[in-house]
């Protein structure tokens, strides 16, 4: 993976459209009942790095990654206040059916202020509902163990709330030349692949030595 100009240019543009689409999760995104970008992001705003995350719910290689990689880069990085992880959704509905609806289910629990935890018991559930025909039962009861009220949770999912975003999250990450999950995209580069936490580390502590001036 590349920091230099070159790469910075040709996905640059790309960044800027992902975060319109994803509204940056201001004030006009709680106005027009959208979800803020705040609810599925951790980190401080004003973190050295931020990383986007462009995930699948039923993909079995972003599970390795949320289940093995991030929960280390998280207590590394995240909590210490050097980078922002911002969650992206890319379903791959081509291959994995229950992908949109399982994204769809946890924008709706990020509006209830409950993302990560609909985050985390989707991924270490995967195996269970991914190949259900119908996945919306089971949802719902991971929605339940996460704390979302059911009522909220039953409105959100049957009014196709979240449905629109989960769209604009994937047409977003397809503009910085995602194309397969989890690819990340890290101050001006692409990183394809649930790679090991080796290599995220050697990428963040590269970029914050150089924007620490030492």
């Amino acid at each position: 993976m590349r920091h230099g100009s070159t790469t910075a240019r040709r996905l640059g543009p790309s960044l800027a459209a992902l975060i319109a689409i994803l509204g940056a999760g201001g004030p006009a995104a709680a106005q027009t009942g959208g979800t803020p970008l705040g609810a599925r992001a951790k980190g401080p705003e004003g973190a050295s790095v931020t990383v986007y995350e462009m995930s699948d719910f039923q993909c079995p290689f972003c599970r390795r990654h949320a289940t093995e990689v991030f929960p280390l880069l998280e207590a590394e990085y995240v909590r210490a206040g050097r980078v922002r992880w911002v969650f992206v959704n890319l379903p791959l509905t081509s291959i994995h059916p229950n992908a949109e609806p399982a994204a769809e289910l946890a924008m709706c629990a990020a509006r209830a202020g409950r993302f990560w935890p609909v985050h985390d018991l989707l991924f270490r559930h995967q195996a269970a509902w991914a190949p259900l025909a119908n996945p919306a039962p089971f949802f719902l009861a991971l929605a339940d163990s996460a704390g979302v009220p059911r009522a909220t949770i039953t409105a959100c999912l049957e009014g196709g709330h979240t449905r629109d975003e989960v769209r604009q999250d994937a047409e977003g990450a397809a503009r910085t030349g995602a194309r397969s999950t989890p690819s990340f995209y890290i101050e001006g580069g692409l990183l394809r692949g649930a790679q090991p936490v080796e290599v995220f580390r050697q990428i963040l502590d590269s970029i914050l030595e150089v924007r620490s001036g030492k």
